[in-house]
């Protein structure tokens, strides 16, 4: 079970990670995790091309190892990038050191001060020794891309219904995703562009 809207009290608990980004500007910024993957992650950087979007990528470590060029276009294209963990560990499953280790091997492959745990799983103790290197970012939006359930039309009404000037959403560049998000997200594009909305990647430096 996952809410697609982050509730308030959520973001007041946890206000040490970034949920959104308080603006009157009409902004909203994409993220995508788990690449890079052949053809998924390509495919996601030609349509964000086709609308002069920037994102920013959530990326696993060995899937960077496995796909360096992908990820160097990722960069090319103006993009930023997140530490998504070597591995793609749950941290409610995994020991403090191993998955610390897991965040650095990582950090190797991706340069960058940004981070987002897999599962949004990350247990406090585990935060409390991440926090001082990185901004561990959350979400606004979860429209369940990754759910076999949920249609492509479904996303998109989702992220139509909820996303708000400075959203963050998330989205996922994995091949199960594929189909979905080839779908929804040049629609979600096209709409939000049409109400004078913009794309922006996050900040490296937030």
């Amino acid at each position: 079970m996952y809410l697609v809207k982050t509730p308030a009290i959520a973001k007041q608990l946890f206000c040490d990670y970034l949920w959104d980004i308080p603006t009157n500007e009409k902004v909203l910024y994409f993220t995508f995790d788990d690449g890079p993957i052949p053809d998924v992650t390509t495919m996601v950087l030609d349509i964000l091309n086709d609308f002069s979007a920037k994102a920013t990528f959530f990326c696993v470590g060995e899937n960077v190892e496995r796909n360096p060029k992908i990820y160097q276009r990722i960069l090319d294209d103006g993009h930023t990038v997140g530490n998504h963990t070597f591995n793609h560990l749950n941290g409610w499953k995994t020991p403090k050191d191993v998955y610390l280790n897991n965040v650095a091997k990582c950090s190797k492959l991706v340069n960058s001060k940004l981070f987002r745990p897999p599962y949004g799983k990350i247990t406090r103790e585990q935060a409390s020794f991440i926090k001082p290197d990185y901004k561990i970012v959350m979400w606004d939006i979860l429209c369940g891309d990754f759910d076999q359930k949920v249609s492509s039309k479904d996303c998109f009404a989702r992220m139509k219904k909820h996303a708000k000037p400075g959203s963050i959403i998330v989205l996922h560049d994995s091949v199960k995703t594929k189909n979905c998000v080839q779908a929804a997200l040049p629609e979600t594009l096209a709409f939000f562009l049409e109400q004078g909305y913009r794309f922006d990647a996050l900040s490296p430096s937030i």
